[in-house]
């Protein structure tokens, strides 16, 4: 009997699911929609229960017609960072917390003072933000006391559907390297954090390597969808190294951008410099062998595309210039955009950071504008990949992915303004997917991980640097660099350094 791995995918809009056999073929998608609650000054929260009964609808939708006696394993990925806290009973204490959610910007200086002064601390303190679980936990301290007393386990992101399919709470190395809870240099949560906010030390997951077993799979699940009680479900791991495992990222070590909502630079690399930008995440797959996954993001990315094409300009059908604008003379425009609309994490950790159009004249057109967008993002992404030192013009070429690979237009800017040959990867890519990989790996269905992709993702297309775009990219990219001095001065009229 062929058997089957079941990738589900915890986004932030959507759970989405993908079912493969043994060979990697894929045998079926569904996706179910939710929606989080945004009840302003930044809050944006769930009801987990919500998450749950989307995984359930799921499950059936994709398992009809399906032999479910043939599934043999579960990984389970989704949005990292993003907080659940659970009381005695194993019900959530209150909603999640999600990644986006922006209300302790309040408490961040505050809280970036005192891990300064911890073992790990200055990596710690510049790579804390707003959705950090660490900075929600800290948020809970100060605002929410009764029902911080209240928690007995607090989960990360996927972790919390993997409780709900074997009853265990585990972590993996990612989520916990992601957290600010975390020491990277011991391998172990930071006893000073712990103390800082005050929780019990049972109250912390245990950690395990992505692939290994967080359990099977509880009997009333299995009952309900016809499951052989011998099902296993992965300890799993956060979206974004899911997708680095389905792209071949980790397996064979390049660099990889993806264009989606928020814009993702990630690479893996040995041992990372303590002084590089960006989150360092700690990855196993087996508790023995560890790398790093270094990854940055432009925090608005797809979602930035979207505002100005289609909400400000109303842009139905761009299908055009996103494909057939003539980029080599569109670069030679002055027109620039800078991109960071609500804030900016990885660079500056400037949650008030914002963005501009400089250059604009009576003749600008609704074409520059378009394309002064797409440019700003990229150089958005240069710029990460230069304060992150990412070596991509030692690698001569970057992976890309995504939503806004689609583009040719994009594509092509992206490797005037980077100088690097940008290969857009075509295949099934993804995090649903990368973690149904990652289950079939668990079972033994790939001798290596550099395996784990193999005939599975191919380069459709390459697109070089042209040449004379590079050099006007170049020149305005050095103004690039001098815009956010130039807002900030705007704003409060002070020098930034």
């Amino acid at each position: 009997m062929k058997h089957t791995y079941l990738g589900i995918d915890m986004g932030t809009s959507a759970m989405k699911m993908v079912l493969i056999d043994s060979e990697k073929a894929v045998l079926r998608q569904v996706s179910e929609e939710y929606e989080a609650v945004h009840a302003g000054d930044g809050w944006s929260e769930i009801d987990p229960v919500i998450w749950y009964s989307a995984m359930k609808k799921g499950i059936h939708k994709i398992m009809e017609g399906q032999d479910t006696s043939a599934l043999a394993g579960i990984g389970v990925t989704g949005q990292m960072h993003t907080l659940i806290v659970l009381g005695e009973d194993g019900k959530a204490v209150r909603p999640a917390m999600m990644w986006n959610d922006t209300r302790t910007k309040i408490i961040l200086p505050e809280l970036k003072n005192k891990i300064r002064k911890f073992p790990e601390g200055e990596y710690l303190s510049k790579t804390i933000s707003t959705g950090s679980p660490a900075a929600n936990l800290y948020w809970m301290k100060k605002y929410e006391p009764e029902n911080l007393e209240k928690i007995k386990k607090f989960l990360i992101g996927p972790d919390y559907l993997v409780f709900c399919l074997t009853g265990n709470t585990v972590t993996d190395y990612c989520e916990a390297s992601t957290s600010c809870l975390y020491r990277i240099d011991k391998k172990e949560w930071s006893e000073e954090i712990r103390q800082l906010i005050g929780l019990e030390k049972n109250t912390y997951p245990e950690i395990k390597g992505s692939a290994r077993k967080a359990g099977k799979i509880l009997p009333e699940i299995a009952e309900e969808f016809q499951f052989s009680s011998d099902v296993e479900v992965i300890v799993g791991t956060g979206d974004n190294p899911a997708t680095a495992i389905s792209t071949g990222c980790l397996g064979l070590g390049y660099p990889v951008i993806s264009l989606g909502t928020s814009g993702i630079f990630m690479m893996p690399i040995e041992k990372p410099e303590s002084q590089t930008r960006g989150k360092k995440i700690l990855f196993s797959f087996d508790d023995k062998k560890y790398s790093f996954l270094v990854q940055g993001a432009v925090q608005c990315n797809g979602n930035t595309f979207d505002w100005w094409n289609r909400d400000i300009m109303e842009m139905r059908n761009f299908h055009k210039m996103t494909t057939e604008l003539d980029v080599s003379k569109m670069a030679e425009n002055e027109l620039m955009f800078y991109p960071h609309l609500n804030g900016e994490k990885t660079i500056y950790a400037d949650t008030e950071l914002r963005g501009a159009f400089t250059g604009i004249n009576l003749s600008t057109t609704q074409e520059d504008l378009f394309y002064a967008v797409i440019e700003g993002l990229c150089m958005g992404f240069r710029e990460l990949a230069e304060k992150m030192k990412l070596p991509i013009r030692e690698y001569g070429s970057v992976k890309v992915v995504g939503g806004g690979a689609k583009s040719p237009v994009w594509l092509q800017t992206m490797a005037n303004v980077l100088n690097v040959s940008v290969e857009k990867m075509e295949g099934m890519i993804g995090p649903a997917f990368g973690i149904a990989l990652l289950a079939s790996y668990k079972n033994e269905n790939f001798s290596s991980l550099q395996r784990i992709t193999e005939g599975n993702v191919i380069t459709e297309c390459c697109y070089q640097p042209d040449r004379k775009a590079a050099s006007f990219c170049e020149k305005k990219y050095e103004k690039y660099l001098r815009m956010r001095k130039g807002l900030k001065y705007i704003e409060n009229g002070s020098k930034v350094i």
